[in-house]
């Protein structure tokens, strides 16, 4: 039997969900900031003279790159606390769920994270890099003042669009009983039965719309930004 659809649930659920989106962001910052210092020493090793390190960062980037998301969040999630049991008996079994979330997608964004910020420097000239250590500037301060500056403008656009696929990805965390924005929105469709379904997931996929429009819009302005006064690579 069909269901009959109401548009004014959407709004009415939508106030519901939204203060559960600090939830969301929690794990999205955690994630973030995991992701950018793995990918650091990823992107560094990818940039090794050493082979083996090159080798060793790659056979990481193509195995995270490779995993789904719901895999290496069970992989985390039922995994982890058996293997710090084995190796250091401890129980982490109680430990609040949010780290779980955002170890796996830390894991999988510092490869994104890794090659945007490899791809980004590279595409730096190398004549900046050789111009500044010609100036006197040594090979940390020509990497602070040349390079940087300009590799973060080029991997704006990147990083950007990656952030918006970790923010829908972060959408994963209720199917182990985090209850964040989608978590709450599955709750409100038990609460009545499974009734409203459409009605609440419609309402889902506004917010996230929105998320995204404004990550879109704030990209843009910061690469408009701190491109002002540069030509392009």
């Amino acid at each position: 039997m069909d269901r009959p659809f109401y548009p004014e649930k959407i709004f009415e659920f939508i106030p519901e969900l939204l203060p559960y989106l600090l939830v969301t962001f929690e794990i999205l910052i955690g994630t973030v900031i995991v992701g950018l210092v793995l990918g650091f020493f990823l992107a560094r090793a990818m940039l090794s003279k050493h082979k083996w390190k090159r080798n060793v960062a790659g056979f990481i980037i193509n195995a995270f790159r490779c995993t789904p998301s719901i895999v290496m969040l069970f992989i985390i999630f039922y995994g982890l606390p058996n293997l710090f049991w084995a190796l250091f008996k401890v129980d982490i079994n109680d430990w609040a769920k949010a780290f779980y979330v955002i170890t796996a997608l830390g894991l999988l964004f510092s490869a994104s994270a890794a090659e945007i910020m490899r791809g980004s420097y590279l595409a730096v000239p190398a004549g900046q890099r050789e111009a500044a250590l010609t100036s006197g500037l040594t090979e940390k301060q020509s990497f602070i003042r040349i390079m940087l500056p300009q590799a973060f403008v080029v991997s704006l656009p990147n990083f950007g669009n990656s952030l918006i696929a970790l923010l829908k990805e972060g959408s994963l965390a209720f199917t182990i009983g985090l209850i964040d924005v989608m978590g709450k929105g599955n709750l409100i469709i038990s609460m009545n039965f499974g009734g409203y379904a459409l009605e609440t997931y419609t309402a889902l996929a506004i917010i996230y719309w929105v998320l995204t429009i404004l990550l879109e819009q704030l990209f843009k302005r910061i690469e408009k930004h701190f491109s002002k006064g540069r030509k392009s690579l």
